[in-house]
């Protein structure tokens, strides 16, 4: 169906689709060559583990989080490459907004605020610093790009765009998401600096959340014991960002970028849960385990269909 910078998308029916996250990472709206191994089975997880942890919140698209051959078995399937990275969802209409929530100045927030003391129209107090902690978490939404970089945008920007009836619900549960995220995590003694969710709506009208929920990509995630306001916290795609591939343009992957940073693969600490090597979220491992408790989905036992593809998908419906 479509092909994402990290995401490939196929639709097996009018009802589903089948999401499959590979190793792929980009920057600055390239896609680089060197991927980094399991990075889709990882970011799956993640997400998985959230989406079961905020149901109570808001339904979301999961329909299977590990699914395998048992779904439409008349299409080709080579189950070990996409087992862990690929999960059944209900079809939706993604909104034509990004719902993003700030509980921290940092990113381009930080930009903005330096320039106007707002972000996204939202007045903020003066004499902030970079990666201060806002007295209260902000909906700052933004349009989502085909190409190019997303544009933050003000909540009556949005409510434009998709209703001010369905942008005050999306405010709303994106508000209610972080908070109850957030405080998971700084109970762990990590924070949720700030991050971005995605919805659609079903045939029924129904609002889901969609694609990916509190991931490296998606969010900023700080150790709670070595935070320090006034300076910049990266993570992983911050890290890639800040070391332009052969000291220039994105044409050649970040050195060792398959090992998650280059050059530190001393620091990558024990992997998460079994599959997330927590240098990847810039935590100590110690903190990533405690974050992610009960990560990885159970494996299933399917049969042996080496050599056969899921790539069917695409072939039976262009």
């Amino acid at each position: 169906m479509r092909r994402g910078k990290v995401r490939d998308v196929y639709r097996p029916s009018d009802e589903h689709l089948l999401i499959v996250a590979c190793d792929r990472i980009s920057a600055f709206d390239h896609v680089l060559p060197t991927p980094i191994p399991d990075k889709g089975r990882i970011l799956t997880q993640i997400s998985n583990f959230w989406f079961r942890k905020t149901a109570h919140i808001v339904p979301n698209h999961i329909v299977d989080p590990n699914p395998g051959p048992e779904w439409y078995p008349e299409l080709d399937w080579h189950y070990p490459e996409l087992e862990g990275r690929t999960v059944l969802v209900r079809a939706a209409r993604p909104l034509v907004i990004e719902a993003i929530v700030r509980g921290y100045l940092s990113g381009s927030g930080w930009k903005e605020y330096q320039k106007t003391g707002t972000v996204c129209d939202i007045r903020l107090p003066e004499g902030l610093r970079e990666s201060d902690r806002l007295p209260e978490a902000i909906f700052t939404p933004s349009t989502k790009a085909q190409s190019g970089h997303d544009v933050n945008i003000s909540f009556e920007q949005a409510a434009a765009l998709v209703g001010m009836g369905l942008a005050e619900r999306v405010r709303e549960l994106s508000l209610a998401l972080y908070r109850f995220a957030a405080g998971h995590a700084l109970e762990q003694g990590i924070i949720i600096a700030d991050t971005k969710f995605e919805f659609g709506i079903l045939e029924n009208g129904t609002l889901i959340l969609i694609d990916e929920i509190l991931t490296p990509d998606s969010s900023r995630f700080w150790p709670a014991d070595s935070y320090e306001p006034g300076r910049g916290s990266g993570r992983l795609r911050q890290a890639v960002r800040a070391r332009p591939p052969g000291g220039g343009g994105m044409g050649q992957g970040a050195p060792g970028a398959g090992t998650a940073r280059g050059g530190r693969q001393e620091d990558q600490g024990e992997v998460l849960g079994g599959l997330l090597p927590a240098d990847q979220v810039g935590l100590s491992s110690t903190s990533a385990r405690r974050l992610y408790s009960g990560l990885g989905e159970p494996r299933r036992r399917q049969p042996d269909l080496r050599g056969r593809t899921l790539h069917a998908v695409a072939r039976t419906h262009n």
